[in-house]
């Protein structure tokens, strides 16, 4: 301990301003709370962030910034010399368990590098200052200064580097720079709050030091938003690694060893409904954790819990929103009314014009909001804080409250949100907007999302309000339809029914489509096929014009029936029967606006019902003509549901362009803004993630599925999403995970028997997968019974010709047979894929089928036919870009590409892009690897004139493309010949192939 540090609570500083005295407890962290949960990710996050300029641990209030910074510390100071140095994981080893002590006599802060401990040279030093409110420059420096001597103490009598107790002036910040740069062990500085500096030029001497010292100070930084330090400049430069919420955030077992420390048994079930509730706020889960030591029922008591919760709500007043100016506080309170908000949203609620900037200030770089990737970003405030400003509403008059219903109504109503506005104008009490709103945008009120959270009812109207206007019971039956709540919309309905019996005729036709459609809606929701299948039929038998013979879906639709319809238990008898069975007349929108809407509506449900089912083709179709119907009728709502729908579709097909422009349109839609229509978005993202996918995009792949979750809910397209995990847990060598994946979703498809070809197909990756890890006998002994946990029909006998087989699983059975070194059996085994049958095939088995065709006739031999197919399957798979059946294909491929370069194809800049990448290890780049293999590597302009080596351009043709002289072109040549040791072009070219140069 330096001399200057005494055991009186205080550090006394002879050359500090007036020889004020420094509080010892600022100058290191206070004790940890127990018991403490050590979080090893985020102890190696921060030893891989001190390998930097700037490591900034930032978050709201609670969120377990100084707990954290202080139990790194401390780790640190308890590593000792056995520890490995910062940046390299010393404190995560000592989370792991201490497995020795530190040297004695070493100083905090020494990292193993007193008492006879041989010091690293680069291991640093470290220092704590806790920053407190009310501190100047003057004040912060008088602790830096004593912070920085701990840290730079010399090991002999020599003097302390010249660090100052007041701001210094520049040419002190000089000396300083310099001194610090010729040391050879780093200064760690650890500076926890300091967003409490609120005077930016106090930190002007740290950030000189920072950029002058040579990065032998490296500063840790704890803090909220608002914080002075120049946050922006250090990420431009790379210098800044950040640590905010999302990873603060408690994960599932963190929470579990949390409780588990509390000795709090609670089930997995409520481990998991604890973090959702809480989002992983460590504050929250503390205090959750010390109340459930005391509950008789704790699975009970979590679901009860949220932000009125009175610790909870205490705190998130005290440290959250007491440190609000007024302003902003009240944007958040008048927001608290919507679940998201935009600027324009807040403007209107607000009365204000600048409520889009409060938003933006509270979503800043660790902010109370989290902000969406739309334009304009949506805002919405953590669930525990929503539940308080709710609680704060509340207290809100009446008539105020009520206003901020029906301003949220107006703003929604206008702004494509109709669902939305329903809510708000039932919940305002305005019954006639409500009644208005759903009369005239009835198709948009449909519910579509699973995952759409059933919020609290509005108080229902009198019934004396909706005998005078039926139309308004439906609006109520409708939104608790969206809310899943089933028996309530119900309810609504039968109400609306028996309200309306004295309609007349005209008023009467529109009720009776209205009430048709939320029978829809009611059996859709209530899983029950048939009923939605015959509940479409007696829509459509609403249109204003006689309807056609039924063509617009693929499935068998019955005709309307006058009460004899079989229904599940938990639909509703069709109450529009009979009592309103009268012909169509006159419609207020336009009859042909009207017919739009039904068939769309219709059109919509009976696709949802196809895809559950597993029906793809049928599903696709009855998208198609639903999603025009939905254009045509300016229904953007259901256009968002067909257009996510069918891009997932496209894309098992293996139309990518097709998929992929669906997908962007669909999140480009005002509905997918503002964590709205999350389902409809997942299937977005996982036809891009599809997409990807083929193209060989494995990262973009990766992160559009990460986005993908909400879709996987149903099975079917569950099962769409497995496999596209399951093909990049192979591409990642994770065969064991893949074949889990697989697995379980064959499971989940066992009661679904038109999902054929989608089992069909997941069962020929699991084979593949097995055949990669060797297991070829187990892969034949899959294909042989695809019978097996699916309802599809038995497959002919192995020895019955391969084109019976389902042709996913036939492709299969022939890799599987190549692998096993038998090509006469896989060849006997390939399906046909050039027949007129398989032009009906999804594109991605064709072209595997088409890949491995030409890889058995080169191994045959015939490379003349060989190179007619391969041609064939490029001509396939150019339109769409495919690469991944050329990439991730047998072994063999990128020889037969290579070779086809030499014989000539139309698709040559394609198939030199794929000769690069094919079968090409991901350890190395390709030039790399070859550069590593020449003794004398080829020159940039050396490697682009040997691509152009691959072509029949003549050395004229390519210096006129490179814009060189021939002269020169010829020198380049000269050299690649040398250096490839050839003689001739073509040799050349081979060679380097061979080295995977080109």
């Amino acid at each position: 301990m330096p001399e200057h540090v005494r055991d009186t609570g205080v550090v006394a500083v002879a050359d500090g301003p007036a020889g004020a005295p420094l509080l010892a407890s600022r100058l290191c962290p206070a004790p940890l709370p127990e018991p403490l949960v050590l979080r090893p990710r985020l102890l190696r996050a921060l030893d891989e962030g001190t390998a930097g300029p700037v490591t900034l641990v930032r978050a709201p209030a609670g969120w377990g910034k100084t707990t954290l910074l202080a139990s790194w510390f401390r780790a640190a100071d308890e590593a000792g010399a056995h520890r490995g140095r910062v940046g390299e994981g010393p404190v995560t080893a000592a989370a792991e368990g201490a497995r020795d002590d530190g040297p004695a006599g070493a100083a905090p802060g020494d990292f193993g590098a007193a008492a006879g401990a041989p010091a690293r040279p680069d291991r640093p030093r470290a220092a704590w200052v806790s920053v407190e409110a009310g501190d100047d420059g003057n004040r912060l420096w008088s602790y830096l200064a004593a912070a920085l001597r701990a840290a730079t103490a010399p090991a002999d009598d020599a003097p302390y580097p010249p660090v100052p107790d007041r701001p210094p002036r520049p040419d002190q910040l000089e000396v300083l720079a310099a001194a610090l740069a010729a040391r050879e062990r780093p200064v760690l500085l650890v500076l926890d709050d300091l967003h409490r500096i609120t005077d930016p030029a106090a930190l002007t001497g740290l950030e000189f030091l920072l950029r002058h010292a040579e990065q032998r100070l490296r500063l840790v930084v704890g803090a909220r938003a608002g914080m002075p330090l120049a946050v922006h400049r250090l990420r431009l430069a790379g210098e800044l690694t950040e640590i905010g919420p999302d990873e603060l955030a408690f994960t599932g077992d963190e929470v579990a060893d949390l409780l588990t420390a509390h000795a709090v048994a609670l089930p997995a079930a409520g481990v998991r409904r604890l973090r959702e509730r809480t989002g992983g706020w460590p504050a929250a889960l503390r205090f959750a954790a010390l109340a459930l030591r005391d509950q008789p029922d704790p699975a009970r008591w979590v679901e009860q819990f949220g932000g009125d919760q009175p610790d909870v709500a205490g705190y998130l007043r005290e440290e959250v929103l007491a440190g609000l100016d007024p302003d902003a506080r009240d944007v958040l309170r008048r927001s608290a009314v919507a679940d998201a908000v935009c600027a324009g949203l807040a403007d209107a609620l607000t009365g204000r014009t600048d409520a889009g900037q409060t938003l933006a200030g509270l979503a800043g770089d660790g902010g109370l909001l989290r902000r969406d990737d739309s334009r304009p970003p949506w805002y919405r405030c953590p669930e525990l804080l929503t539940d308080l400003l709710h609680a704060e509403l509340g207290r809100l008059p009446a008539d105020e409250l009520r206003d901020l219903h029906l301003r949220a109504a107006d703003w929604y109503a206008d702004n494509g949100r109709p669902a939305d506005g329903l809510r708000h104008a039932l919940a305002g009490g305005d019954h006639g907007r409500a009644a208005a709103l759903f009369v005239s945008r009835w198709p948009e009120l449909i519910p579509y999302d699973r995952d759409t959270p059933a919020g609290r009812a509005p108080a229902p109207p009198p019934p004396e309000a909706v005998r005078r206007d039926p139309e308004l019971g439906l609006a109520c039956a409708a939104e608790r339809a969206r809310a899943g709540d089933i028996t309530a919309a119900t309810g609504h309905l039968r109400g609306a029914v028996e309200a309306a019996r004295t309609l007349p005729a005209p008023r009467r036709d529109r009720f009776r489509r209205l009430v048709t459609a939320l029978e829809l809606t009611l059996a859709r929701l209530a899983g029950a096929p048939e009923a939605v299948r015959a509940a479409a039929a007696r829509l459509l038998a609403t249109r204003p014009a006689p309807p056609a013979p039924s063509s617009s879906h693929s499935s068998a639709v019955p005709p309307p029936v006058a009460g004899g319809v079989a229904r599940h238990p938990a639909q509703p008898e069709s109450t529009a029967e009979g009592l309103l069975a009268v012909p169509v007349s006159g419609e207020p929108r336009g009859a042909a606006a009207e017919d739009a809407d039904v068939r769309a509506v219709a059109g919509t449900a009976l696709g949802l019902t196809d895809l559950a089912d597993g029906d793809l083709p049928g599903a696709a179709l009855a998208f198609a003509r639903s999603l025009s119907a939905a254009r045509e009728a300016g229904r953007p709502r259901t256009e968002l549901v067909c257009a996510s729908r069918a891009a997932v579709l496209h894309a098992v097909r293996g139309e990518l362009r097709a998929a992929e422009t669906l997908a962007r349109d669909a999140l480009a839609m005002p509905p997918c803004h503002g964590w709205s229509c999350r389902e409809d978005c997942a299937h977005a993202y996982l036809a891009l993630a599809l997409v990807a996918l083929h193209r060989d995009q494995p990262e973009e792949a990766e992160a559009n599925l990460a986005l993908a979750g909400p879709a996987a809910g149903e099975p079917v397209v569950g099962a769409v999403v497995a496999l596209c995990r399951a093909y990049l847990l192979r591409d990642a060598g994770d065969l064991p995970e893949g074949h889990r994946v697989l697995a379980g979703a064959r499971e989940r498809l066992t009661d679904r028997p038109r999902a054929g070809e989608l089992a069909h197909w997941l069962l020929a990756v699991e084979a593949d997968l097995r055949a990669a890890r060797g297991d070829l006998a187990a892969a034949r002994d899959l294909l042989a019974d695809p019978v097996r946990d699916t309802a599809t029909p038995p497959p002919p006998p192995a020895a019955a010709p391969s084109s019976a087989a389902a042709p996913p699983l036939a492709v299969a059975l022939a890799r599987v047979e190549l692998r096993a070194g038998d090509p006469r059996a896989a060849g006997y085994a390939l399906p046909d894929w050039e027949s007129p049958e398989a032009a009906g095939w999804p594109l991605p088995v064709r072209l595997d089928a088409a890949v491995l065709d030409a890889v058995l006739a080169g191994r045959a031999g015939d490379d003349r036919r060989a190179g007619r197919l391969l041609e064939r399957a490029l001509d396939l798979a150019g339109p769409e870009g495919f690469r991944r059946p050329f990439t991730r294909a047998e072994p063999g491929v990128r020889d037969l590409l290579a070779a086809h370069l030499d014989a000539g194809t139309a698709h040559w800049p394609t198939v030199s892009d794929l000769v690069r990448g094919a079968d090409a290890p991901p350890e190395r780049a390709p030039a790399e690897r070859g550069a590593a293999a020449l003794d004398e590597p080829l020159t940039e302009r050396e490697l682009t004139i040997l691509r152009y080596l691959q072509s029949i351009l003549s050395n004229v043709e390519i210096a006129a493309e490179l814009s060189l002289s021939v002269n020169t072109v010829k020198t380049h040549v000269r050299n690649i010949y040398r250096k490839l040791d050839a003689t001739r072009r073509r040799e050349a070219v081979r060679r380097a192939r061979d080295l995977h140069l080109i």
